[in-house]
Parts: structure tokens; C-alpha cells; sequence
């Protein structure tokens, strides 16, 4: 799978954890749920061009808004954690390592 699939398969799968019922109501998972939102808005913006960039380009275009969105998934991630969520957390905790992966990979 190149990378561009890889890209959209990963921001599908954010804006599927976004769109999950969190266990609870503490403002902490509120919090998770607005900066999992803020994540797949951010990823959205380059998921229908990703395959029209350049292979030369995508390392410069896609980096910064991965590195983003795995630092704004760790928050969410802690949150989760803090409040008892630990199976969502585990979720996040694997679209962070996927990001990671793709990083590793441009």
C-alpha cells in the first residue's frame, strides 16, 4: 500500500474514533473527544490532494501535520487514561504508533 493509501486509511480511521461514544462524561474525555475532532479536521484537509502530491513533496507536506496529530492524539491519549478509559486509550495509543509507522516510512 503506498503511502497516500496509507494516509487516507489512517485519517478514516481518526475520524472513525472521532465519531465513537466515549465511556463517561468527565470533562477530561470531553477534552479527548474535542482534540480527536481537531485531529481528523486537520488530517482531513490534505486527505483528497495527498495522492496528487508529488513523492518528492510528500515527506515536506505530510510531516508536519502528522507530527501534529500524534502530538495532539498523546494528549487525548493521557486524558483518556487519566479518567479510566483505558480501552479507548489503547485506541488512540495505536493510531499514534500507525502515525508513527508512516512517518518512518516517508
Amino acid at each position: 500500500m503506498n503511502i497516500s493509501d496509507r494516509y487516507r486509511e489512517l485519517t478514516d480511521d481518526v475520524r472513525q474514533f472521532a465519531t465513537t461514544p466515549l465511556k463517561g462524561s468527565a470533562e477530561a474525555l470531553i477534552k479527548a473527544r474535542q482534540i480527536v475532532d481537531r485531529v481528523a479536521q486537520g488530517m482531513e484537509e490534505l486527505e483528497e490532494v495527498v495522492g496528487d502530491i508529488p513523492q518528492m513533496q510528500l515527506e515536506a507536506k505530510l510531516t508536519p501535520v502528522l507530527l501534529k496529530s500524534h502530538g495532539q492524539l498523546d494528549r487525548a491519549r493521557m486524558l483518556l487514561a487519566e479518567q479510566g478509559a483505558e480501552d479507548q486509550a489503547a485506541m488512540v495509543w495505536e493510531l499514534e504508533q500507525r502515525i508513527y509507522r508512516l512517518l518512518n516510512a516517508l
